[in-house]
């Protein structure tokens, strides 16, 4: 759906500074500060800041360019402000504030006024198995094709592992799900600063969370399905919004979710709103990448392993010519140009793990977008055009709430390599996110070059294998019996997902 443009209402300041076991507050009314004129829309803005400022002079910017910030995160220098007026970004600085719901208005049809479109995400709940204790193992292809029930044997994967899933929320309701889920640990970030309400991380209208959930961490307990690790805990960490889309502050603040819960692995089966690729050398849309680059950054410095779905636009990234629908939260979205500065977020960032997606031919799945050099690896994403022999649609099997539902999507993918992620995590406590990369790369089993397709064409024959599958398919069963390597220091790094039914962008 569009977005739902605020009311204008009178807000009071906060400002949530993430340096500890708590957060501190300072208020104050925009409305207040001399020369504002709260007449506009209420916008939510990224805003950014030099490293050393304190959370006091962050608020104090932000009131004097008459905003009222939310939260604001010390350690990369990144807040989030609100604000009706008009010129809060002029005044604040263009290159350092950025609204990615502001794009609507710039819209030649205001979003406001125009007819709701088809959700991009998995965003209504598919149609759930009546019999939630009915044995539905058979059905799961992919995860014999990456050998995780012979992995589950050996090792199930460690309740010390957190997995965060950056998504719609997790139904912990769910029997495969409940005793995964880890309550005190799970927020929603749907105004830029955590909220660790059960409301703000359940999901609502939107089952893909739930689906990418499953595929990680559902129990092994003889009912439904089991996912890649069923013994490891699952956070939910709420990204997605009731419209399907995935803003730069969301991210902002599920990247220091995780870094404050100590998460091992973060999955992302998303790309960032408002732009399917977003461009570094773009007034704008730079400060939402560099906001999320600094978060992702935080995080790989404090532990975690972020995972990240490719995308479903069968694109290559490694050469990006045409961005073909952005932004996405008009009514209209347009073609336009775009050059090697633009990049799928968090897909592409440095120290992201990025995943294509394959069908249950092993071959890459037709929508899933690729690249030399950014793929890291590939899983399971289902493909119509790849029926897996037990099930009609050829997509991926997991729990949706109320039951279960079959997805595509590199979305799907993604969870894959997080499950397998989790459990080297488990075999390894001492490896660190570089670590755990370098494993999943080194373990993976490589695939080769389909003998054709258009997408293969386009490439030259020698890197087409790489370029589709990266060093190739994650195996959960090589994860947990290969014998480790020497031990090397895991150094300090700059952190470096249609479901056929348009399940990504949350990857769409």
């Amino acid at each position: 759906m569009l977005l739902r443009l605020l009311r204008v209402v009178a807000v009071l300041a906060a400002v949530v500074a993430l340096a500890g076991p708590a957060f501190s507050v300072v208020t104050g009314m925009a409305s207040a500060v001399p020369g504002c004129a709260p007449t506009g829309h209420l916008l939510r803005y990224v805003v950014l800041f030099d490293a050393e400022e304190s959370a006091p002079q962050a608020a104090r910017s932000v009131r004097a360019a008459c905003g009222t910030t939310t939260a604001y995160y010390p350690q990369i220098g990144v807040g989030v402000a609100t604000s009706a007026e008009p010129t809060f970004r002029a005044r604040f600085g263009v290159d350092r504030a950025y609204s990615a719901q502001a794009e609507a208005l710039a819209s030649p049809q205001r979003a406001e006024l125009a007819s709701p479109i088809v959700p991009r995400t998995a965003a209504r709940v598919p149609d759930a198995a009546p019999a939630l204790g009915a044995d539905r193992s058979a059905e799961q292809w992919d995860m014999a094709l990456i050998h995780a029930p012979q992995a589950r044997t050996i090792n199930r994967g460690s309740p010390d592992v957190l997995v965060g899933v950056l998504d719609s929320g997790i139904d912990a309701t769910h029997p495969d799900l409940a005793a995964a889920v880890d309550p005190t640990r799970s927020a929603g970030c749907l105004s830029g600063k955590p909220d660790q309400s059960r409301s703000a991380w359940s999901p609502s209208t939107s089952a893909h969370g739930t689906h990418v959930a499953g595929t990680i961490a559902a129990a092994d307990d003889g009912r439904g399905i089991t996912g890649v690790a069923p013994g490891v805990r699952l956070a939910s960490v709420k990204a997605v919004d009731e419209d399907g889309f995935i803003y730069p502050e969301y991210a902002v603040c599920g990247f220091m979710w995780a870094a404050r819960q100590q998460m091992r692995i973060a999955n992302s089966s998303y790309s960032l709103d408002p732009w399917l690729l977003t461009c570094s050398d773009v007034s704008g849309q730079a400060v939402a990448y560099e906001a999320v680059r600094r978060a992702v950054q935080y995080a790989t410095a404090h532990g975690v392993l972020s995972i990240a779905a490719a995308g479903n636009e069968r694109m290559d990234l490694a050469n990006p010519r045409q961005d073909l629908r952005s932004p996405d939260n008009v009514p209209d979205p347009r073609p336009r140009p775009v050059n090697q500065h633009c990049n799928v977020l968090p897909a592409e960032l440095p120290g992201v793990v990025a995943v294509s997606a394959i069908g249950a031919q092993r071959v890459k799945a037709g929508y899933s977008s690729y690249g030399s050099g950014v793929v890291a690896v590939t899983a399971p994403g289902g493909d119509w055009a790849q029926p897996s022999g037990v099930s009609s649609s050829g997509c991926v099997l997991s729990t949706v709430p109320g039951g279960y539902g079959y997805l595509c999507g590199t979305s799907m993918a993604a969870p894959h390599v997080s499950g397998v992620a989790a459990l080297l995590a488990s075999v390894r406590p001492e490896a660190g996110p570089q670590q755990l990369a370098t494993l999943l790369r080194d373990q993976a089993e490589p695939l080769p070059c389909p003998a054709r397709s258009a997408q293969r064409d386009a490439l030259s024959a020698e890197f087409a294998g790489e370029a589709f599958y990266g060093h190739g398919v994650v195996d959960a069963l090589t994860a947990v019996t290969a014998q480790p390597a020497a031990t090397r220091p895991d150094a300090a790094v700059r952190p470096d997902s249609v479901a056929v039914v348009r399940s990504d962008r949350t990857q769409r």
